[in-house]
């Protein structure tokens, strides 16, 4: 069995766990720029932890501007094996009510105006998106869940608009067309990166209110929201914390292939490939380069 690392990348609330030991705000430098904040280096009950605030602390930078990549290079780079991914989302369903966790399994990814990939000319790569995020982790995940009694579904399609707009009432009925269950800005295309670099990832979805599809969603107040927010922090706090211990020991190898995922994806013949970003991603592509 391998030691694990797990890194969380979520809202600003969810790092203040009672019981995280070792702390330290360390800065990581990556070749594609600097993350969304520096990252929280921890341990908690012996497990390493590795915490990066999504949008920065106190929420400054708006989802089309996080640099993604650079986020999950830091994560690569400070030994992370793991990620899961804590979001808040709005509702596509009447049966995901304010309050629910989903635990997603599928992404559409509607964004536009990102970075989506660690390899560019020079060093081309095509990774297999078919299944994004790692079940052995949503097992787990689920298993955590349960165990707060936390209201949890496990399974459902994030649609992953590029905002910071929300959608139309017109987008909001297309999308529960196309059979989607949530609704964020966020995880792509941080999913895919994650795969690129080889780390298993799962998402946490929180819904915090229903899209703009719901005939309530005009009722809906700021206060009503920041309440479920809050909550919501408050359970993703737990389930960190109650996840952790499952996932201390992990397979030498992922069931699922998560960590092998360059194996059979890199198409520029070796050649052909440009020195200087082979050099940049060494941390990502290293293994088979």
């Amino acid at each position: 069995m391998g030691e694990a690392v797990l890194g969380i990348i979520g809202g600003s609330g969810v790092y203040d766990i009672d019981g995280l030991a070792d702390r330290e705000w360390r800065r990581v430098e990556t070749p594609f720029g600097a993350p969304s904040d520096e990252l929280l280096f921890g341990t908690l009950d012996g497990q390493k932890l590795v915490f990066l605030p999504r949008h920065g602390r106190g929420h400054r930078i708006p989802p089309s501007e996080l640099n993604f990549r650079a986020n999950i290079h830091a994560m690569k780079q400070s030994g992370v094996t793991d990620i899961v991914s804590v979001s808040a989302v709005g509702s596509l369903r009447d049966d995901l009510p304010p309050g629910t966790f989903v635990i997603v399994d599928q992404f559409i990814d509607r964004t536009f105006a990102r970075a989506k990939s660690f390899f560019e000319t020079g060093l081309v790569a095509h990774v297999s998106a078919a299944h994004p995020v790692c079940a052995r982790l949503g097992d787990a995940l689920e298993q955590a869940a349960k165990s707060l009694a936390l209201p949890v579904r496990r399974g459902g399609t994030y649609m992953v608009m590029e905002g910071p707009q929300f959608s139309t009432k017109a987008e909001s009925n297309l999308y529960r067309m196309w059979g989607c269950d949530v609704i964020g800005m966020t995880n792509m295309p941080e999913a895919k990166l994650a795969r690129e670099a080889e780390i298993c990832y799962a998402t946490v979805a929180m819904v915090t209110d229903y899209d703009c599809w719901h005939p309530d969603h005009g009722s809906v107040t700021v206060d009503q929201v920041v309440a479920v927010l809050i909550a919501n922090a408050d359970n993703a706090r737990n389930l960190v914390k109650s996840v952790a211990p499952l996932l201390r020991h992990r397979p030498e190898a992922c069931p699922e292939g998560c960590d092998r995922a360059l194996d059979t994806a890199l198409i520029t013949a070796p050649d052909a490939r440009d020195a200087e970003v082979c050099a940049r991603l060494r941390v990502i592509a290293g293994r088979v380069l």
